[in-house]
């Protein structure tokens, strides 16, 4: 990963270059807040949207240069790259989805069925398809060669925030103002899953590129990492001081970001491929139980701009001691203890004891954090109690006033 574009309510998109040492880019020229942000497929271009009604394609580049698309009558949620690259799609508060090409910088047609705000757009991997979610309480599946709704999914205790296609293109996934994660197969039209894990709505989800792991971000200041595979809650992310509004992962799946309204950007990285040791090829419903809830995960570092990937978060599996560990989903499967174990190599053994290193560090680091985090609270505290007898000793003097006069 070498960039993460985000946006913001200050109107400005931001790139921010993971490399150490090298500089943010800030775009100017939105004129309200900037609702989504989405590099292209090839990672040349940044389409951003806004609440000023418009599309911005960029060059991230010092030039900053951009190109403005207008056709949107209310404010624009969401901006999304085809899988080629060449079109986009764009929701928007006047209840309409808009495709437009990139190469000719054109608008090229409307989708116009939904009856309220339309939250989020999103292609299928294939192009061939485009889902929508709105106000409306139903998520949309439309055609895009004839421009025609061919099924929609309803929801009944809340609307979704987001949409998203799974990978393989043959479940949409969204999040949900009722607290739950929804997957759907768009082939049988069933629901597939439904995670009930967010104390708050969910804003927003992401797909691992494997399609084996879905992180979601709720208003309830979590992230949550689900097994789909298994259909059930393997992680509890901490580390934003309110609402998680976004997160995403990184085209290769290493990493993934979120952003809050803290005001925070974090990026977390993660060891999917080594974790996975089984090779495992279908959805299942999720299990009967609840799935418990994560103990605490304490974050590396707390600034708002990460330089690099040292400023990791650290996450607890459900049912783990309250050691803290790195992010890794997935452990590896112990033989049987009918099977005997084979004797670790000199190379393995050396592996193992440079893996435990890592953790030592790891562990060390989020000590040394808590350890600031805490000793911030205290000077809060002392600054709070000193305010507190500050105003008690002004309003004694103010009562004792009117008696002296007398």
């Amino acid at each position: 990963m070498k960039q993460i574009a985000t946006g913001s309510a200050d109107s400005c998109v931001m790139i921010w270059n993971m490399k150490p040492q090298s500089r943010a880019y800030r775009f100017d020229g939105h004129k309200d807040a900037v609702t989504s942000v989405q590099f292209s497929p090839s990672g040349h271009l940044v389409a951003s949207a806004s609440r000023d009604k418009t599309v911005r394609l960029w060059v991230p580049s010092l030039k900053a240069e951009s190109t403005s698309f207008r056709a949107h009558t209310a404010s624009v949620r969401s901006v999304s790259f085809s899988g080629d690259g060449q079109s986009l799609v764009t929701a928007s508060d006047d209840k309409t989805v808009k495709v437009w090409t990139v190469h000719r910088q054109k608008f090229l047609f409307s989708l116009n069925q939904h009856i309220n705000w339309v939250r989020c757009a999103r292609f299928s991997p294939d192009d061939r398809l485009i889902v929508s979610t709105s106000d409306d309480k139903t998520i949309k599946l439309w055609d895009k060669n004839s421009r025609e709704c061919i099924h929609s999914f309803y929801e009944y205790a809340g609307y979704s925030n987001h949409v998203e296609f799974h990978p393989s293109g043959t479940c949409i996934a969204a999040a949900s103002t009722d607290h739950s994660v929804k997957v759907w197969d768009i082939r049988t039209h069933k629901m597939l899953q439904h995670y009930q894990v967010h104390s708050g709505v969910v804003n927003s989800l992401s797909f691992h590129p494997n399609g084996n792991f879905l992180i979601s971000a709720s208003g309830d200041s979590t992230l949550k990492i689900l097994d789909l595979l298994e259909g059930k809650l393997l992680y509890t992310l901490h580390g934003h001081q309110g609402p998680v509004t976004c997160s995403a992962f990184s085209k290769n799946g290493e990493f993934f970001a979120s952003g809050g309204n803290d005001e925070q950007l974090l990026v977390w990285k993660t060891n999917f491929d080594i974790c996975e040791t089984q090779h495992r090829s279908s959805l299942h419903p999720p299990q009967q139980s609840q799935p418990s809830e994560a103990a605490a995960v304490t974050r590396a570092d707390g600034h708002s701009v990460p330089r690099s990937h040292s400023r990791n978060g650290t996450i607890q599996r459900p049912g783990q001691s309250q050691t803290q560990r790195k992010v890794c989903l997935g452990s590896s499967t112990p033989p049987p203890p009918s099977q005997p174990l084979e004797p670790a190599s000199e190379g393995a053994l050396s592996s193992t004891l440079g893996h435990i290193i890592g953790q030592l560090d790891i562990l060390t680091q989020t000590v040394s954090i808590l350890e600031q985090r805490l000793t911030l609270t205290e000077d809060k505290l002392k600054e709070c109690l000193e305010n507190q007898m500050e105003l008690s000793a002004l309003l004694q003097t103010r009562n004792q006033e009117p008696a002296s006069r007398d």
